[in-house]
């Protein structure tokens, strides 16, 4: 009697535990089927001077495309500077780079990180060279492999007159195989939840650390408080503190090419799972002071940190409830089990964009308990304390 009453106990904390993630994920699923309020038309008369980062680590094989494609932007040209921050890339990358018209950037960092090119970028940009013709109002950065398209600037330029910090809408724009395109539905997934979701009951999106633009003067005074391997994070929690709302431009795609190996999504997601666990730690200090203060946006994205990954989820569930029918029979504990697959399952459906929902999805789920397991094996290699950049490296 003992032993049945202490598996039944078990089985309730672990269902409260997967619950938890499991109905943030529902709620905000179907908040992004809410209807976007009309909004007023954006004063596009006045136009921003914007200030364009590419962080690139060893981004050989994918650099050029990327500037050459920005390159033909409809904006007025001395209204943007496109700057290349260099890091350990190939001299002949760098001698072609050179010869477009952008600002070149070749550091020598002792440790590399994105947080450390974007400061160096933004103290570049106060000295008289290489930006002295520039007064610089809106910060765009953007990732050496993303493509966005030649109105990008027009289309950001009234949004960023208006909010002080924009997330654009990053989408696969590659779905080579089954990784590719199960990247590419969880991008999309979390778009719902994360950002529209989010925006659609006025609360701030969250960031992806790239298709992002800031108030010049803002992030010039908080990017060297960055100091870890994830500054999207770090950069939502100093937003969230200070009371700066994150909107999200579902609009303005920026496009990013999609893990297509189990090795790259293997270190890709060590990198996110380093990242949610430091700034887990990181923000736990200040949410007392948020509770009192009612600062609901920053509440929400320390939830956020402590939720479980969607695709561990939708792997332990189903384990979960075959586990509790197998020790409990077709009992209470294994319905409450089966209904909780039920709306994992309904949510993460519900926020892919009908456009890609296909029968093609049943294909590409096929290698999702190999790509879970890499997930899991990550756990064993979490360091909180680890302030390197984990990179993935690009096909050719």
């Amino acid at each position: 009697m003992n032993g049945q009453y202490i598996l039944l106990t078990i089985n309730l904390l672990l269902w409260l535990f997967i619950a938890a993630s499991t109905m943030y994920v529902f709620f905000f699923s179907m908040a992004s089927l809410i209807p976007s309020r009309k909004q007023p038309e954006h004063d596009s008369s006045h136009r921003l001077r914007f200030l364009v980062i590419i962080p690139a680590y060893h981004e050989d094989a994918v650099i050029i495309n990327t500037v050459e494609s920005f390159l033909h932007q409809d904006y007025p040209t001395d209204l943007y500077q496109l700057v290349v921050v260099s890091d350990n890339m190939k001299p002949e990358t760098n001698d072609y780079l050179s010869s477009l018209p952008i600002t070149l950037l070749q550091p020598s960092f002792q440790t590399s990180s994105k947080a450390q090119a974007l400061q160096y970028a933004i103290a570049q940009s106060q000295l008289p060279n290489p930006f002295h013709h520039h007064q610089h109002q809106s910060v765009v950065i953007l990732d050496a492999d993303n493509i966005v398209q030649p109105d990008f600037l027009n289309q950001l330029n009234p949004i960023a007159v208006k909010y002080q910090a924009v997330q654009c809408h990053r989408t696969a724009k590659n779905a080579d195989n089954d990784i590719s395109a199960l990247d590419g539905f969880s991008e999309e997934i979390n778009n719902s939840i994360f950002r529209r979701g989010h925006n659609r009951i006025g609360m701030s999106s969250a960031l992806i650390g790239s298709g992002m633009c800031f108030n010049y003067e803002w992030f010039k005074s908080n990017v060297n408080k960055l100091d870890s391997a994830v500054e999207d994070r770090e950069l939502e929690a100093l937003l969230m503190k200070q009371g700066i709302y994150i909107h999200y431009a579902e609009d303005i795609l920026v496009k990013d090419e999609k893990v297509s190996d189990s090795n790259n999504f293997q270190r890709q997601r060590l990198r996110w799972m380093t990242g949610q666990v430091q700034a887990l730690i990181r923000m736990l200090p200040y949410l007392p002071k948020a509770v009192m203060t009612g600062n609901i946006n920053y509440i929400d994205k320390t939830v956020q940190q402590a939720l479980i990954p969607r695709s561990i989820l939708l792997i332990l569930t189903p384990l979960l409830t075959l586990f509790s029918l197998a020790v409990f029979g077709f009992t209470f504990p294994t319905v409450m089990w089966a209904a909780l697959l039920c709306v994992l399952v309904f949510s993460l459906y519900n926020a892919i964009p009908s456009r890609m929902r296909s029968r093609a999805i049943l294909n590409n789920l096929r290698v999702l308990p190999k790509l879970t397991w890499r997930m899991m094996l990550n756990f064993a290699h979490i360091r909180p304390q680890n302030k390197e950049f984990i990179h993935t490296t690009h096909k050719q």
